[in-house]
């Protein structure tokens, strides 16, 4: 009995052990420090000087105005909850970051848009969503009353220019905002590397030796014929392009002209907006003389692209746009390049899709030569 009762002490001070070290290890786990505090909110500086207080971890999100185009371009796409944009149903593969979302985005509901130019949003369906934060291209008047109305943190980042700085800041606050920071320094570097790439390649040509060239059918407030041009346009400025419209206005975009003013220009090139040749088949059916006038069209030099702009600027399809131009404005100093499997890369990255120009095509909204008639 003595050696039993020894046994059990000893096996009773082992479970006393065990369960006092079990107990210091919860303790542990359970005591929050000052520093363990601070992480649960950080506070940080939107673009437009707020000063908003955010969740130290962000999963859910309300994208509004065209930060839902670059928190795809994050990875972010997973985390969205509520959206601001496009009715599901009219989305296009021109709008590139939508379309390739549309199933994962099926049952997200609609929180706000800015079809048109028309900004909206809706407190109540963003409030129903509880997101953790609102991101937005917005004023800081509208952000604020965003915040306001529905209690949740909004950070307003620029707009983004295409192919601007304003651009890469808008990425680096939403990386920073969302915890993929390297991802956003990701996707600067890819940015810059294929415009460093496109710049290098023409630099060298002599102006004397660059074909005139037109961007035209321009999107803009909706589509337009030959008369919506293009100025100041980044696609043809990532190629050194010589543009027939430079010096007719100081920004970027698209404009209207007096259909007329193309004749006075006569570019070797015409390079069309997809959304917009329907509109200039139409009238060449009704001004065929107009047209027989143009170079580009007697000498069969007219193109077609998607529109760089769907529901703000497309990056990657400028991009892939820029290739396609130099391909065909400089085909020695693009010799190089296969266009399908530059594309390829370029919407790999941006889009997760390498067979994207499969699905522009499809919809009518690819690369290759327009006929008017039958010229």
């Amino acid at each position: 009995m003595q050696k039993l009762s020894k046994a059990m002490v000893l096996i009773i001070l082992v479970f006393f052990i065990v369960g006092l070290m079990a107990g210091c290890g919860s303790n542990n786990i359970a005591v929050t420090t000052p520093e363990d505090a601070e992480t649960i909110s950080r506070t940080i500086t939107d673009s437009v000087g707020r000063q908003v207080t955010i969740s130290s971890a962000v999963e859910k999100i309300v994208p509004l105005g065209n930060t839902p185009r670059m928190i795809v371009y994050l990875g972010l796409a997973d985390k969205v909850v509520g959206i601001g944009g496009m009715n599901k149903d009219t989305v296009t593969p021109v709008t590139a970051y939508a379309y390739v979302n549309k199933d994962r985005w099926a049952d997200i509901p609609l929180v706000g848009t800015d079809a048109q130019g028309a900004t909206d949003y809706y407190p109540e369906q963003i409030i129903s969503v509880q997101p953790d934060v609102i991101l937005c291209s917005y004023t800081a008047e509208l952000a604020e009353e965003i915040q306001t109305k529905t209690g949740i943190p909004v950070v307003a980042v620029p707009m983004g220019t295409l192919f601007e700085s304003d651009y890469e800041e808008a990425l680096l606050l939403l990386g920073e905002v969302c915890g993929v920071k390297d991802r956003a320094e990701e996707v600067i570097a890819y940015i810059n590397a294929n415009l460093t790439d496109l710049k290098t390649r023409t630099a060298d040509v002599p102006n004397g030796n660059k074909p005139a060239v037109l961007g035209a059918a321009a999107t803009f407030k909706g589509l337009h014929g030959i008369e919506g041009v293009y100025t100041k346009y980044a696609v043809f400025e990532a190629i050194n392009a010589n543009d027939v419209t430079k010096g007719i206005s100081e920004q970027s975009g698209g404009v209207l002209i007096d259909k007329e003013q193309v004749i006075g220009w006569n570019p070797q090139y015409i390079f069309l907006d997809s959304g917009g040749v329907g509109l200039v088949k139409n009238d060449y059916e009704k001004n065929p003389d107009f047209y027989a006038h143009l170079r580009a069209v007697k000498n069969n030099s007219l193109y077609q692209y998607p529109s760089s702009t769907s529901y703000y600027s497309n990056p990657e399809i400028s991009l892939v746009n820029s290739y396609y131009a130099g391909s065909i404005l400089y085909p020695e100093q693009f010799e190089d390049v296969v266009f399908a499997d530059r594309a390829a890369e370029i919407f790999e990255f941006f889009l997760g899709d390498s067979d994207y120009l499969s699905k522009l095509e499809a919809a009518g909204a690819g690369y290759g030569k327009v006929r008017l008639g039958n010229s």
